[in-house]
């Protein structure tokens, strides 16, 4: 299953093992620099732990979509935790 955002992009399936697995794909192509790429990855992960219990089953990756700027990393981290509620829902 796929779902878009403005920012994000989430394919989750059902886990095949008993616990679900995360990923991040930040590509250098949206964030030239190491340091935004990692400090988005930080804020993406405190949302995949903050929803944690309820995405136990399934495998989800999150992807950058596009190049945004630093004053908006906190919107991909807003868009991350309403995608991950719309996975449970």
């Amino acid at each position: 299953r796929r779902r878009e955002g403005r920012f994000l992009q989430m394919i989750s399936t059902v886990a095949a093992r008993d616990c679900g697995r995360a990923g991040i794909v930040i590509g250098s192509k949206a964030l030239s620099r190491a340091v935004d790429r990692n400090r988005v990855r930080r804020m993406l992960r405190v949302r995949l732990a903050n929803a944690r219990p309820a995405i136990e089953g399934y495998d989800v990756v999150l992807g950058l979509r596009k190049a945004t700027p630093r004053a908006e990393f906190h919107l991909i981290a807003d868009e991350a935790a309403e995608l991950l509620s719309a996975l449970t829902a």
